[in-house]
């Protein structure tokens, strides 16, 4: 931290603080609270030159003390004509966001994108909102480790100033308790943070929430998490060489897009995506073989997200490579030909019931059969757990260019 006088027209201002840590253009928005001068005007004379806005302070060779000169106008610019029209864009921020329904956003902290995206993500689910309201901060399990506690209050914090503010918000303290808690997310390269993977950061603030919502201080919410993005895979593994077959079951919070050269639309990715080849040891054989893996999905979450593979490890060049090909997606995703049978059984109903109700808007009748025999066993609120991932899906990976 350095300090410096500045001289400007007439006036001279004592006792500027540098932070060197920041770059220049922090201290000329320090200025223009001074003097009412933008950054954009501002033209201060150091050794060499003009100062630039990105310049390294190292190199600039600023000493304590050190009594700079400033050049710049504090004029008005000229203002609109007080009746012209008025479009959306040029009203008030805080009025913009009453009348487009948005929430505050986030401040990038450096190269902190992938967080930012995952926070926005998840902040637009009002009942993870919810069972986060309700989450102590003073009572934590004693399976539950500190630093994940500390995580959840933090989302929780987080979550509320997201919903109070109309401003972008400075996420540091999450920021801080995420590196504490998953330290990779603190690497520095050259001193500054590395760009992360969004899709572990949201695997890894999902999973951290599925452990504190369903501990004991948050009883009504033994499985809020698994309840809202959880999908249950039944799996089939095969060994074509020795003919052994066995099935299981698991549970994940996203299902993959694959990315390869067949792959134009997002459903031929997630088809990819069920399918694997295992290398294990197989009891018949006595030793390793390849066995097939196709996964059908036995049960789907309130909210059902996707994430586009689009990373893969390059061994020629030892590093992440990002696959860049167009997939063309819907805007509504029906997951239906990836179910299992015995989840179809259980879909048919409600499937038919949102037919009806969407013939209806278009005034055609209802199915009498679909009437008269499905509502003895479905209700429209028995078919929005299963549908609704039809028609609220969160991407929570959305190909950026910066996510990685």
């Amino acid at each position: 931290m350095l300090t410096v006088s500045v001289k400007w027209q007439k006036e001279v201002f004592k006792a500027v603080e540098i932070d060197t840590s920041q770059p220049p253009y922090v201290f000329k928005c320090q200025l223009y609270d001074l003097t009412g001068v933008p950054p954009e005007r501002q033209k201060i004379m150091v050794k060499g030159g003009l100062l630039k806005d990105d310049a390294d302070w190292s190199t600039v060779g600023v000493k304590q003390g050190q009594k700079l000169m400033m050049m710049g106008t504090a004029d008005e610019i000229v203002k609109a004509p007080e009746k012209g029209p008025v479009f959306m864009e040029d009203l008030p921020e805080e009025e913009q966001v009453v009348s487009l329904g948005h929430s505050a956003g986030l401040f990038n902290l450096g190269n902190t994108c992938y967080m930012n995206s995952t926070v926005q993500c998840l902040h637009s689910v009002p009942e993870l909102k919810s069972a986060l309201t309700k989450y102590s901060h003073s009572v934590r399990s004693n399976d539950l480790d500190q630093t994940s506690h500390m995580l959840t209050v933090a989302t929780r914090d987080l979550f509320n100033e997201l919903d109070k503010s109309v401003k972008p918000v400075a996420p540091m303290q999450f920021w801080m308790v995420l590196r504490k808690k998953y330290p990779q997310f603190g690497q520095l390269h050259n001193g500054v943070f590395m760009q992360q993977d969004a899709e572990e950061c949201w695997t890894q603030l999902l999973y951290t929430l599925s452990q504190s919502l369903r501990s004991p201080g948050s009883s009504e919410n033994l499985d809020a998490v698994k309840d809202l993005f959880g999908i249950e895979l039944a799996s089939s593994i095969h060994c074509q060489e020795s003919g052994e077959e066995s099935s299981e079951t698991e549970s994940v919070y996203s299902l993959k897009c694959h990315i390869s050269q067949e792959v134009n639309h997002l459903h031929e990715g997630l088809k990819h995506g069920l399918k694997s080849e295992l290398e294990k040891a197989s009891p018949a054989l006595g030793r390793s073989a390849t066995y097939l893996k196709e996964s059908r999905i036995n049960g789907l979450p309130r909210y059902l997200t996707i994430q586009f593979v689009r990373f893969f490890w390059k061994r020629e060049s030892n590093q992440k490579a990002k696959i860049l090909r167009k997939v063309d997606y819907p805007l509504e995703l029906d997951v239906y030909d990836l179910c299992s049978d015995e989840l179809h059984k259980q879909l048919e109903g409600p499937r038919q019931l949102l037919r009806d109700e969407e013939g209806k808007k278009l005034g055609l009748k209802a199915n009498e059969k679909s009437r008269s025999s499905k509502d003895d066993d479905f209700k429209m609120t028995d078919a929005e757990g299963f549908i609704k991932c039809n028609w609220r899906i969160i991407w929570d990976y959305i190909s950026r260019r910066d996510s990685r």
